[in-house]
């Protein structure tokens, strides 16, 4: 089992992946949202210059605010500076699009994205369309390395539907999921994934790298899931997957998407929603303030005992560490913790202690 950390990318605390690096951890995620953090890949290109073994990547990388090439050029760029310990991390751009009032980009489009990101990654020549233009493509000036696809970079695709998942067996080297996937799940997800590959001719083995994010919570002697420390470092993430659920909400309308360990709190915040001061047509914006970087206090109310209990690993040091060895034996390989940006150094600290 490895272990991340997963961080809001903040240009001048780029710091974080030294402190990581230090306390041991295996690699650092830098998350790419353009209306809510600093450029991922301008924060990595830092934390690649001072650090020397961390392994360093994107959590994720949104394909719908730049084309193929440009990622791969990003990534390569920064696989220059810390060659051999690159990794990109890739989705269809959830919240880095729906803050800007629009929607991840479509599977049949991430498919022909991640064909040409994978490969652009390898060296070779392919063709790109581009506004009904197709031409074929390849990085010049390999020899004078302005970028390094010598070393491989793998690709890490978050999905969770089947289409998406057939897609990560095509392209991918790894599946990015939530902690707290049943083993029955997880063997649906290899199972839809080892089709994807089938069909691209590849064979998934045992080196393809499932990683869960989690946001881990060592409870102290006498505290609570009503502790109000245990509610600030709980709050910036259990809110994150509320505004998610609620967006997934208003694609479907249908209750059917909303947890159990939500619908206690649902029709209160779906009210609150309804109620807030940005106008409906810009309200997306409001919807996704504090994005997993911190609570907004008038949510703090929504960060209920259920809702921390069901979206976070929180617990004792042992509680913590049996559901690690628990994910393990579902065949995760790496766990990538996530937390709040003023909580993120305590969380950090706490569960290096139980690894």
């Amino acid at each position: 089992m490895e272990f991340s950390i997963l961080l809001q990318s903040k240009i001048d605390e780029w710091q974080f992946a030294v402190d990581a690096e230090n306390l041991g951890y295996d690699a650092a995620w830098f998350a790419d949202s353009q209306m809510i953090w600093s450029d991922c890949y301008a924060t990595m290109a830092l934390a690649a210059y001072h650090t020397k073994k961390i392994r360093l990547g994107t959590g994720v990388s949104i394909p719908g605010t730049r084309i193929a090439p440009v990622t791969a050029h990003s990534i390569a760029s920064i696989n220059t500076l810390a060659p051999g310990r690159v990794f990109l991390g890739i989705g269809t751009g959830h919240t880095a699009m729906r803050v800007m009032g629009m929607k991840p980009m479509k599977v049949k489009d991430f498919d022909d994205y991640l064909r040409v990101l994978k490969a652009l990654l390898s060296g070779d020549e392919v063709d790109y369309t581009r506004e009904g233009t197709t031409r074929s493509i390849q990085f010049l000036h390999q020899d004078i390395e302005f970028i390094n696809v010598d070393d491989p970079i793998p690709i890490y695709v978050a999905a969770n539907g089947p289409k998406a998942l057939a897609i990560t067996g095509r392209y991918g080297d790894g599946l990015i999921t939530l902690m707290g996937e049943s083993q029955k799940v997880a063997q649906a997800n290899m199972s839809a994934i080892r089709k994807g590959a089938e069909q691209n001719g590849r064979t998934i083995g045992d080196e393809f790298h499932n990683t869960a994010l989690v946001s881990p919570i060592v409870m102290k002697a006498g505290e609570t899931l009503k502790s109000d420390r245990v509610i600030d470092l709980a709050g910036a993430y259990a809110v994150c997957m509320l505004h998610y659920v609620y967006e997934v909400y208003q694609s479907s309308r249908s209750d059917d998407v909303v947890p159990d360990f939500m619908r206690g709190i649902w029709e209160e915040y779906t009210d609150y929603v309804d109620h807030m001061a940005m106008p409906e047509e810009k309200r997306y914006r409001q919807i996704h303030n504090g994005h997993a970087t911190f609570c907004p206090p008038e949510e703090r109310r929504f960060v209920t005992p259920e809702m921390i209990e069901n979206t976070c690993y929180v617990g004792s040091a042992a509680d913590i560490r049996a559901k690690v060895d628990e994910a393990e034996s579902n065949g995760i390989k790496e766990i990538s913790i996530v937390g709040s940006l003023e909580g993120y150094h305590e969380v950090m600290n706490d569960f290096a202690a139980i690894i």
